[in-house]
């Protein structure tokens, strides 16, 4: 890490040692006093009304060792310095020193009101005063009431609840009742889902870190319909016809049915490709399975443009399970099917203590109120939309962020040390969860590789807090500088102010490590600089190809690299004209680049040795600048 560190430290060092040997010393001291004036502050968390009063509790280190001797050792926790959480407020935490944290991963989406919302708080209270538990061969109006309340939101006939106490004791009901309604025992999940992790819903799970080696069966696992690293992209319908293979070469050909997430939480917050549900639900039913709907954590006006996920795909399950938010912390779950489906439970006793208990059904129904009253749907979708949008373009800045996906407050940004290759930036992404969090901001982290991260804050959050999130993760990662071995080589991601490299983008370059100890030992060493600043130019220049279809390709090596134009990628009709009118354009804000190629619609750019990321950069700027105008 040192010596890579000192490697580019000592080019940019070296770029300004020739310019003051040459006699542009004033162009070293603008640079200098740039990196001043650019210096950013850490960002300030907005104003908050409440102070908790002082922690009297255990320590961070009593906690810690009574957990290693008495909890699980399965338990883990997030960062270094795991954090001592002792009172929340709205969409704020509070640990034991009184730091106020923005929480924006929710309790893994749980929290959807607001961390103790008062009329939630004050639901809970009113019922425990009254009666704490009872057992459903009573009657008490509140599991009525909530049921009554729950069923309004959901369309069609969907219209008979089962209340359980979690999302994993909701998929096992859900499937069981499916199996039961069929007769067939074949189920069909998605890879990269996570559905709980018991006995059938571990079997739907479709990720390794999330399953033990017990006995599994009944399930078969379609191809993922991931837009981002799905093998057909965003045609969903391409995705659906997995779907029918299974059933045709891995079943009877009749199924019990389908369960899905509108959107994959754990999996990395992973959309699924557009027209892929509509296809597959019509696939499941032509082969007389039920559709069941994942809910657990979409639900509950989190995606901001329904009260449901599933309603933005335009379809209407058979079964919907949900949990974690229904009750913004209670242990509460449901299962909402049609009466035709919900009779098959009527042929035995089926029983569950705590499901529906009068304490959580009190704060299910208390949730549903807050949300309708405080329009918290409306402002998962407004809040949900500029924070996607600022993480967007965040995204334009870093090369280290390959993704932004999600609707609403259920958000995701997955890294990558390598956009081409999708390669996970793991150690990045755990080292940029620590940075945000020293700056007061808490995210999840999620997807098979650990690499996404996972932005689920309660539905209260303000602009203000989704600006604050934005800005925190801008400033962590201008600062990062992470390495990574690869086939003996190293690869170097640095973000660094605008002043240092021209842009605040993240520049990544491979070098083979016995290059690097020799760069530090020569003392102009061209073509060590060649390398460098090629490889950042040729990169940033495939970039602009990405942007402006009037570039066909470019190629090259170090610092002889050609970039050529086309008015048509497909034919690859030369574009003359156009290659003229952009070296007149370059000429005019200064830069002077030469022209090739047989058809004479190649720019050749062969610049001294001596190029710098600066030029390289200003080179790109004014190409970008020019391309724009065309």
């Amino acid at each position: 890490m040192r010596m890579l560190t000192t490697a580019v430290n000592t080019l940019l060092k070296r770029e300004n040692s020739l310019l003051q040997r040459h006699g542009f010393a004033h162009v070293v001291a603008q640079r200098t006093n740039s990196v001043h004036q650019t210096e950013t502050k850490v960002p300030k968390i907005p104003p908050f009304s409440y102070s908790p009063p002082p922690y009297d509790g255990p320590s961070t280190g009593e906690i810690i060792a009574k957990r290693r001797e008495f909890l699980s050792p399965a338990l883990f926790h997030f960062y270094n310095t795991p954090l001592n959480i002792v009172e929340g407020k709205k969409q704020y935490v509070f640990d034991d020193t009184g730091r106020r944290y923005l929480d924006a991963f929710g309790g893994i989406a749980t929290v959807s009101c607001g961390h103790s919302h008062p009329e939630v708080v004050e639901s809970v209270i009113k019922q425990l005063k009254l009666i704490q538990h009872s057992t459903t061969l009573y009657l008490n109006h509140t599991i009525s009431d909530f049921a009554e309340a729950l069923v309004s939101t959901l369309p069609g006939d969907l219209k008979v609840v089962f209340f359980t106490n979690s999302g994993t004791e909701a998929n096992e009901l859900a499937m069981m009742m499916a199996r039961l309604y069929t007769g067939c025992n074949d189920v069909v999940s998605l890879r990269n889902s996570y559905h709980g992790n018991a006995a059938a819903t571990m079997g739907a799970t479709a990720q390794s870190n999330w399953k033990f080696n017990v006995v599994q069966s009944g399930v078969h696992h379609a191809i993922n319909p991931d837009p981002y690293r799905g093998i057909f992209g965003s045609d969903g319908e391409k995705y659906a016809r997995d779907v029918h293979d299974l059933i045709q070469f891995g079943t009877s050909g009749q199924v019990a049915g389908f369960i899905g997430e509108s959107i994959q939480a754990i999996g990395g917050i992973v959309e699924l490709a557009p027209g892929y549900l509509p296809a597959a639900y019509d696939i499941v039913r032509r082969a007389g399975g039920v559709c069941i709907a994942d809910e657990v954590q979409s639900g509950f006006a989190r995606t901001g443009t329904h009260f449901w996920g599933f309603q933005s795909h335009d379809v209407i399950p058979d079964i919907v399970t949900m949990a974690k938010g229904i009750g913004n912390g209670i242990p509460l779950g449901a299962v909402v099917t049609t009466p035709e489906i919900a009779g098959v439970l009527s042929r035995r006793f089926y029983f569950n203590t705590f499901g529906g208990n009068p304490m959580c059904t009190a704060a299910g129904h208390a949730v549903l109120r807050v949300i309708q009253e405080e329009k918290l749907q409306e402002n998962a979708f407004l809040v949900g939309s500029h924070l996607k949008r600022r993480l967007t373009q965040l995204k334009d800045r870093y090369e280290l962020i390959g993704d932004v996906r999600g609707r609403g407050l259920m958000l995701g940004v997955e890294f990558v040390t390598d956009r081409d290759l999708k390669t996970p930036a793991k150690l990045e992404t755990l080292h940029l969860m620590d940075q945000m969090k020293e700056m007061g901001v808490l995210v999840g982290k999620g997807g098979f590789y650990g690499n996404v991260f996972r932005i689920t804050p309660p539905l209260c959050f303000t602009l203000h807090d989704a600006d604050f999130l934005v800005d925190v993760m801008d400033h962590a990662l201008s600062k990062i500088c992470i390495t990574e071995h690869i086939n003996n080589k190293v690869s170097l991601l640095c973000f660094s102010s605008e002043s240092e490299t021209c842009g605040a983008k993240v520049k990544r370059v491979v070098i083979k490590s016995e290059v690097l100890e020799v760069a530090v030992e020569k003392e102009e060493k061209l073509q060590e600089n060649a390398f460098l600043v090629g490889s950042h130019l040729k990169r940033r220049l495939t970039q602009l190809k990405d942007r402006y279809e009037l570039i066909g390709d470019v190629r090259g090596r170090g610092l002889m690299l050609g970039v050529e134009f086309v008015t048509d990628r497909d034919l690859k009709t030369p574009a003359k004209l156009e290659t003229l009118h952009l070296m007149d354009q370059m000429k005019e804000m200064g830069v002077l680049v030469g022209k090739g190629g047989f058809y004479g619609n190649v720019f050749r750019i062969t610049p001294p040795l001596c190029f710098t990321l600066h030029d390289a950069d200003f080179l790109v700027d004014v190409m970008d600048h020019a391309l724009s105008k065309m």
